[in-house]
């Protein structure tokens, strides 16, 4: 996926505290205390395995959809997202720690990489990835969807599908499945398709047999 496209992991979902105003009064300081779990990070994620495993069992298999047609454009994504310039810098304000703005702008910060540990301390270094990556939604379902619904779902914070990562990792990744590709770090494993399963659930989107089955070997790691 694209260094601007897009963890339960790395989430710092807490509120906000102000830690300090610049004398113009336009950049703020924010530091958001850490977590290691990105369980708050939207409504519709899988809290237990156990759980991830009833939704995968409920989930509809299929094979792979055609490409035809498919361009990034049909998921219109910066929307604009109220204090914050964009969804882009609300997901590098939530994932991050120390999270210095300047007017609507995320301009410094921390990130810890879910998917390979990477610590990033530029947010112009910083992907954000899509969980269930947009190929791979038009492949499973949304080709069938309005731009407005394809928008809604670029742009979703209300589930997992949005992660602050390494441009390493994000590029790695691509449109792959858990089939094809799984996260460097394995501890991560578990919570990875704790939230696929979770995205794939909430959208209804559909599975391979193949990623099926990669997504129930992974969840394995939630015991």
């Amino acid at each position: 996926m694209p260094p601007h496209s897009a963890p339960r992991w790395t989430l710092h979902v807490a509120a906000a505290l102000l830690a300090s105003f610049a004398v113009a009064g336009c950049e703020v300081t924010v530091t958001e205390p850490g977590a290691t779990s990105t369980a708050s990070k939207g409504t519709s994620s899988t809290r237990t395995g156990d759980e991830a495993r009833k939704r995968l069992a409920e989930l509809t298999v299929a094979k792979a959809g055609s490409m035809r047609g498919y361009s990034r454009e049909k998921f219109p994504h910066w929307r604009s997202a109220g204090s914050n310039c964009d969804v882009r810098d609300t997901v590098l304000k939530r994932d991050g720690t120390k999270v210095k703005v300047s007017g609507c702008n995320v301009v410094a910060g921390t990130w810890v990489s879910a998917y390979d540990g990477d610590k990033i301390t530029d947010p112009a270094k910083v992907d954000i990835d899509h969980m269930v990556p947009l190929a791979n939604a038009w492949r499973s379902g949304a080709a069938t969807w309005t731009t407005d619904r394809r928008g809604d779902f670029a742009n979703d914070l209300d589930d997992p599908q949005l992660v602050a990562v390494s441009a390493a990792s994000n590029r790695s990744k691509g449109d792959q499945d858990p089939s094809t590709w799984k996260p460097e770090r394995t501890a991560s494993w578990c919570q990875y398709a704790q939230d696929w399963v979770a995205v794939k659930s909430k959208w209804k989107l559909t599975v391979t047999t193949a990623e099926k089955s990669a997504l129930t070997d992974m969840l394995e790691k939630c015991r």
